[in-house]
């Protein structure tokens, strides 16, 4: 091949590769074009009402709609905010427009600011008054002095060694039935009551005869009030004493309530 011949070949070849190039570049270049974060040409965002979401340290406009699956636009539309598009950790966000499940446009926190007041000065209460005593159980019993003597020891409410009176008088001084009734017990198996005899007068009452020298009548004997049951001394006590109780359902009350006035 002359040199000419080859001039014109190398010449026909390039011609033919710029055509195949040009040919490539016409049927597969593609432009693409870069978009800002959320402007999309895609249909509106499907809200969903109802549903909100929080902003959290760190979230952006754009990262929450993209998390939820909508347009930056439309979430920044439904919520009122406006470019640079600010938002706060704990804002919540609305997923849909304002009267479709919610309130009007979101909010930044307010902050709330709480003011501790001391409390005013309050003038003590008053003690309550003392409970009233119960008032004693009425009697219709015709009660007499059980002894004659000083009356040398009272009834004291809860005092386990008050629980009636104490009637001072000389040894074998006669102790006598206080009022009608049966002899329940006449023993010494009370421990602090010496030789003690006990009367039941009725369902409610008894009464109680304690330190006596020597008991004179017997369990399940009947008697009558002012009739002689033992006589005085001082069994289980300091000093010569007849020690008399009054009990009503078991329970001892004062003597002095139901026992004539000397």
């Amino acid at each position: 091949m002359t040199g000419t011949s080859r001039n014109v070949a190398v010449r026909s070849l390039a011609a033919a590769s710029l055509v195949a190039f040009a040919a490539l570049l016409g049927g597969c270049w593609t432009t693409k074009v870069y978009r800002e974060p959320g402007a999309s040409s895609e249909a509106p965002s499907k809200p969903r009402p109802g549903v909100t979401t929080t902003v959290r340290r760190g979230d952006t406009l754009f990262s929450i709609a993209s998390r939820n699956g909508v347009r930056q636009q439309d979430l920044a539309a439904w919520n009122g905010i406006a470019a640079p598009y600010t938002i706060y950790p704990g804002q919540k966000l609305r997923l849909y427009p304002a009267g479709k499940g919610g309130s009007t446009a979101a909010t930044r926190p307010s902050t709330t600011t709480t003011t501790t007041t001391k409390p005013a000065a309050t003038t003590p209460a008053a003690p309550a008054p003392a409970p009233k005593p119960a008032a004693p159980a009425a009697s219709d019993i015709r009660w007499r002095w059980p002894a004659d003597g000083e009356l040398i020891g009272r009834y004291v409410a809860g005092e386990p060694t008050k629980q009636g009176v104490d009637i001072a008088g000389a040894s074998g001084a006669p102790v006598r039935a206080a009022a009608d009734g049966v002899v329940v017990y006449s023993g010494s198996g009370l421990v602090g009551y010496g030789e003690l005899i006990i009367i039941k007068h009725n369902e409610q009452w008894l009464s109680a005869y304690g330190h006596n020298r020597n008991r004179l009548v017997n369990e399940g004997q009947l008697v009558r009030s002012g009739q002689q049951i033992a006589e005085m001394g001082r069994s289980g006590a300091p000093r010569e004493m007849l020690h008399f109780e009054v009990r009503y359902n078991g329970k001892p009350v004062d003597p002095l309530i139901y026992l004539p006035k000397r």
